[in-house]
């Protein structure tokens, strides 16, 4: 059975940090591109981070460029996000994501709450 399960969100005050971990079990990682969505109430979810297995390319959304860093350690199965300079519009629900269009196989976590408040 495939886990992805996500820690590390937190209530933090605007300009603070925040790191995010999200572990899988029951795959490798080293064969999925690895992804942080978030969702916040009342909006859809976006993609805001995501990096490939191979090479290591990474994506982010134009809101959080230069404020969030992911960073992937096949080793351990894990994905993180560091995120710096928080903002009250970072505020949502960030969702790990794993993916493989080679092997058509797509899998989330539950989630862990970011809210960033004064």
């Amino acid at each position: 059975q495939v886990q992805l399960v996500e820690s590390g969100g937190a209530l933090v005050q605007p300009g603070e940090s925040l790191r995010l971990s999200c572990i899988a079990s029951g795959i490798s990682t080293d064969m999925f591109a690895l992804r942080w969505f978030r969702q916040a109430p009342g909006k859809e979810r976006e993609q805001v981070a995501g990096i490939s297995n191979m090479g290591g390319g990474t994506f982010y959304a134009d809101a959080v460029k230069g404020r969030f860093t992911i960073s992937r350690d096949d080793s351990r199965d894990a994905v993180y996000l560091q995120m710096n300079n928080l903002k009250e519009e970072d505020t949502a629900l960030y969702i790990c994501n794993a993916g493989s269009h080679a092997l058509s196989q797509y899998y989330y976590g539950e989630g862990t709450q970011v809210t960033v408040s004064s």
